[in-house]
């Protein structure tokens, strides 16, 4: 499964951002924890929504966790994510 794509449509689809932009950097974590040879594990996530503009951090981030669901949020290992 391509975890990037799913990520950046789910991601799109809730929040209609102006900015959206997400790296697969499961490579760069070989040999740390999480790291699975062959598998999507970590991710970064750059992103701008207006709907986000009167939100706290924790809110922001708690609303992209919701948007992804347990299903995808249970399958990678790490999720980095700023707030333009």
């Amino acid at each position: 499964m391509n975890y990037v794509d799913k990520i950046e449509k789910t991601l799109r689809e809730c929040f209609q951002p102006d900015l959206l932009e997400v790296f697969d950097e499961s490579e760069l974590h070989r040999g740390h924890a999480g790291f699975k040879e062959g598998t999507q594990t970590h991710f970064r996530v750059l992103i701008r929504a207006k709907i986000f503009e009167k939100m706290s951090r924790v809110s922001r981030e708690r609303a992209i966790h919701k948007a992804l669901g347990p299903g995808t949020m249970q399958n990678i290992h790490a999720l980095s994510i700023k707030f333009e």
